[in-house]
C-alpha cells in the first residue's frame, strides 16, 4: 500500500494538473454557452416585444386558432361561392328576339317573339302581335326549349336565337 502511495504521491501534480485543465474547458464552455443562451433571450425578448404575449407558446396557441378561424371563413366563403353559382345558372341570362309583320297585308315588323331562357334551356316566350286595330300578348313556358302550347315558326327562331353563344351574357 505504501508503494501505491508513493505512486500517487509522485504523480499527484499531473492528476491535480489534469483535473485543473478539464476544468478550465468546462468553465471555458460553460462561458461560451451563457453568451449563446444571453444572446438568443434578447433576440427573443426583441421578437416578443409589443406582441402582447408573455411566451412564445401563448403566441403559436393564438396564431393556431386564428389560422383555424380564417380556413373556417374560406370554407364558408367557398360554400357561399358555391351556392350562387348553382343559383346563377338558373337565372334567365339568354336572350333571342326575332321582329316580324304577323299580318303580311297591314303594318311593318312591329310584331315580336321574345325568348328568355337560362342555362338549362328553361324559361319564357312573349310574343307580341300588333296590328292597325289592336295588339296581343302571349306567353308561354319553355322546358327544355320545349313548350306544351305549340309554338310559331318565330317562336322557335327567336329560341333558337337565344341558345347561341352570342346571346351568353355570363
Amino acid at each position: 500500500m505504501a508503494e501505491l502511495n508513493g505512486l500517487i504521491a509522485e504523480q499527484l501534480y499531473l492528476f491535480v494538473g489534469g483535473i485543473a485543465i478539464i476544468m478550465i474547458i468546462f468553465l471555458i464552455i460553460a462561458i461560451v454557452q451563457a453568451v449563446k443562451l444571453s444572446k438568443m433571450r434578447k433576440r427573443y425578448n426583441q421578437m416578443m416585444a409589443g406582441s402582447g404575449v408573455e411566451n412564445l407558446e401563448t403566441l403559436l396557441l393564438d396564431l393556431k386558432l386564428q389560422m383555424d378561424s380564417i380556413e373556417d371563413d374560406e370554407q364558408n366563403k367557398r360554400d357561399r361561392f358555391q351556392a350562387i353559382e348553382n343559383r346563377l345558372r338558373q337565372v334567365p341570362a339568354h336572350i333571342g328576339m326575332k321582329r316580324y309583320n304577323a299580318f303580311s297585308e297591314h303594318g311593318s315588323d312591329l310584331s315580336f317573339s321574345l325568348a328568355i331562357l337560362n342555362d338549362e334551356s328553361d324559361g319564357v316566350i312573349l310574343t307580341g302581335l300588333h296590328n292597325r286595330d289592336s295588339s296581343y300578348m302571349y306567353a308561354k313556358p319553355i322546358v327544355k326549349s320545349e313548350s306544351t302550347y305549340n309554338l310559331s315558326p318565330e317562336e322557335k327562331e327567336a329560341i333558337q336565337l337565344a341558345k347561341s353563344p352570342a346571346s351568353a351574357k355570363v
